[in-house]
Formats: C-alpha cells, sequence, structure tokens
C-alpha cells in the first residue's frame, strides 16, 4: 500500500509518544494483509459506498494499510491527517468537501491515535447512528487486531530466541565430542574397528556443528543477536522506567503503581528482554484490575537470586487458570475488567525470556475477587 506523504510539521511530547506507540506495532509500510482488506470492505458495504480505507498516521503522512475502491483525495487526506492525530473522534464532513465522508478513529489500549478506518463516496450519502456506531466497533477490532498481530510476531521471536539459544548451547558438547573422537582415533592402540568407528563419530559430530552454525549464522542476519547480551542492571530502575511507559494504561484505568525497593537490585541481564518481560507482567496486571486500584512491586535477594514480587488486586484466579497460565492459547476464565483484548501471549513471551535468563515465573492467588501475585526469580549472576 502507498503513504499520502504531509509537509513536516514540529511533533510535541504527545506526538512523540504517539508515534512511539505506532512505530511498536510494526505497520507502516508493510504488505498487504486480507484481514485488513475485509476491515475495509465491511465498512463500504454497511455504508453502501465504493471506497473505503483502513489507514495509519505516521510522522509525515498516511499509510493506507487497506483500500477499496481508490484512495481519498489528498486533500481529504490532508484533512484526515491535521484533524484525526489528536482528535477524539472523524465526524462526518459532508461540508468540508464535495461528496461525502465519514470515519473512525483507531486507538490504542493508551488511548494514543494510530489511524482510522473511513468511507468516502463523489455523492452525499445519508447516514445512520447505526451505521457509524458499527464503523466506530469497526476501528475496536482493528485495533483488536493489531494487538494480536504484535503479540503473534512477539511470541514469535522469543521462540526463536530461545531455539537459537538452545542450539548455542547445543554447540559445546558437540565440539567435545568431535575433539575427543578425533583424540580416540589416533590413539596407537585404539585398533582398527575403534579408530574407524571414532572417525564416523567425529564427521557426524563435525556436520552437526556445521548446521547448527548455519542456523546460528542465518539467525544474525535476519534478527541481530538472538542470545541474551548480558549486561550489570538495576531492576530497581527497570521497573521504574517500564511502570513510565505504561503511564497512559495505567492512568485509562486510574490505577497506580507502588515500587517497594528501597535500595539498587542489580543483577547481570539483557535489559531489552527484562524490560519486555516485566512490561507484558504489568500489562496483565493492568488488564485484570479494577479501577481506581494499586499494584504493588517489591523484592527479595536471597544469595544469587532476585525475586521480583508483581501484586494486583484484580479478578483473580483459580486452580484450572492456574494450571494453565502458560500454555499457548489456553482460554481463562479470568475477564479483562475493562474488556481488554487478551490472547494469553504475553505471559507465553514473558516466561520465554525468563528461561533464557535461567529463571522462572510462578503465579499465586488465593482465588477469584482475590487478586493475583506474579513472581519472576532471576540469579543475580
Amino acid at each position: 500500500m502507498q503513504s499520502a506523504e504531509i509537509p513536516d510539521q514540529s511533533i510535541s511530547i504527545n506526538e512523540e509518544l504517539r508515534l512511539q506507540t505506532l512505530f511498536g506495532y510494526e505497520i507502516l509500510d508493510t504488505p498487504a494483509e486480507k484481514s485488513y482488506d475485509n476491515f475495509a470492505r465491511l465498512a463500504a458495504d454497511i455504508f453502501q459506498v465504493k471506497n473505503a480505507a483502513v489507514g495509519f498516521f505516521g510522522e509525515n503522512g498516511i499509510f493506507f494499510k487497506a483500500v477499496t475502491g481508490s484512495e481519498p483525495e489528498i486533500d481529504k487526506v490532508q484533512y484526515i491527517f491535521n484533524l484525526a492525530k489528536s482528535a477524539d473522534e472523524i465526524s462526518e464532513t459532508a461540508g468540508e468537501f464535495n461528496g461525502f465522508f465519514a470515519g473512525a478513529i483507531i486507538k490504542s489500549p493508551g488511548r494514543h491515535n494510530l489511524g482510522a478506518i473511513m468511507v468516502y463516496d463523489d455523492l452525499p450519502v445519508e447516514t445512520t447512528e447505526h451505521q457509524s456506531s458499527m464503523l466506530e466497533r469497526l476501528a475496536e477490532m482493528v485495533a483488536e487486531k493489531l494487538e494480536t498481530r504484535l503479540a503473534i510476531r512477539r511470541t514469535m521471536r522469543a521462540l526463536d530466541d530461545r531455539l537459537h539459544v538452545l542450539i548455542h548451547d547445543l554447540k559445546n558438547p558437540m565440539t567435545t565430542i568431535s575433539l575427543q573422537s578425533e583424540l580416540v582415533s589416533r590413539m596407537p592402540d585404539a585398533g582398527e574397528r575403534v579408530a574407524n568407528i571414532a572417525g564416523k563419530i567425529n564427521l557426524q559430530s563435525k556436520r552437526m556443528v556445521d548446521n547448527l552454525n548455519d542456523i546460528l549464522s542465518s539467525a544474525r542476519k535476519e534478527n541481530g543477536s538472538f542470545k541474551p547480551q548480558k549486561t550489570k542492571i538495576d531492576l530497581k530502575k527497570l521497573l521504574a522506567d517500564v511502570t513510565d511507559d505504561l503511564g497512559s494504561a495505567l492512568a485509562n484505568k486510574n490505577l497506580s503503581v507502588s515500587v517497594k525497593i528501597n535500595e539498587p537490585v542489580e543483577i547481570f541481564g539483557d535489559e531489552v528482554k527484562l524490560r519486555e518481560l516485566f512490561s507484558q507482567l504489568i500489562q496483565n496486571s493492568i488488564k485484570f484490575s479494577p479501577t481506581m486500584s494499586e499494584i504493588e512491586i517489591s523484592h527479595q535477594v536471597i544469595e544469587n537470586q532476585a525475586t521480583i514480587a508483581i501484586k494486583d488486586l484484580g479478578v483473580g484466579l483459580d486452580e484450572a487458570d492456574l494450571d494453565r497460565l502458560f500454555i499457548k492459547f489456553s482460554k481463562l476464565n479470568a475477564v479483562p475488567t475493562g474488556r481488554e483484548n487478551s490472547n494469553g501471549l504475553g505471559l507465553i513471551v514473558a516466561k520465554m525470556f525468563a528461561d533464557m535468563h535461567k529463571g522462572k515465573i510462578r503465579a499465586k492467588s488465593e482465588g477469584i475477587g482475590k487478586g493475583t501475585t506474579f513472581y519472576v526469580e532471576l540469579p543475580v549472576k
């Protein structure tokens, strides 16, 4: 799909946050996808017009992810772009242009305006409140699709990362087997049969190491480094940064976070992966917490292990939910308090990143309506 370019304008702090959120979805300048095409067609059918589009507001213009009929004219694009980056809604604008135009804003869970689903025509169109309501619902469905799409991409990357770490760990014993078998084959008293077997072991182990190296080399080219890039990290600061990043989502439900960590908690870990791990867990607490409640973060360090506890006062979990909490695509009885989209993949990603750090994640709940506490156990070194 094409992007309609708009002249550069000054960028406010709110606009930077909006763009940061949008870029995080990795939707700009991507190929067409059937689901978004279907959203556009359905919008056109609802209003019985030829033209509809799903667009996302980039830094300098609108990227049209899906278009049915023809793209809107540049003056309409300019109007939509200037209005919808900060507006709560796009009303019908028959007076602004010849013909007909209406749209609904696509909002992130943090209430950032990501884009719009829009319908337009050369001729005026009479609309009903029911049609406008359906268009708004379509915009909500597009936002949910973005969340699910991003969760799946993150899960696949985490799976790739974990697989690559396992492959890397396999190289050491295979290399040892190769070297030891070569030494055996050269022993004076090994005998012809032993030397022959040792040679075959050496050959096969070398082939396996070569195959593993090919996989690792390919992974580096496609995704950069997959191994945890461990440095000294202060978990207190990292958790404060993650909480700040989720400020909009917290404010949307009038939630507060109490970080009860009074001193630095230093460990060696991958900052990017640990940030994602704790972000997923705190987002989970936000989804399942009632409005105007508190999420409490505390810690404990015993010998070589740091434990971070994230406690909410939310809907809680029964025994069945606790058993399937970290199973992909499992359906839980617990329902988000704000009807947020929840597919369970965020917890899977969090667990994978904990595993990559030789750590653990577990959950504890006294039952339905009694909140949940997630414990993340990480080695200090």
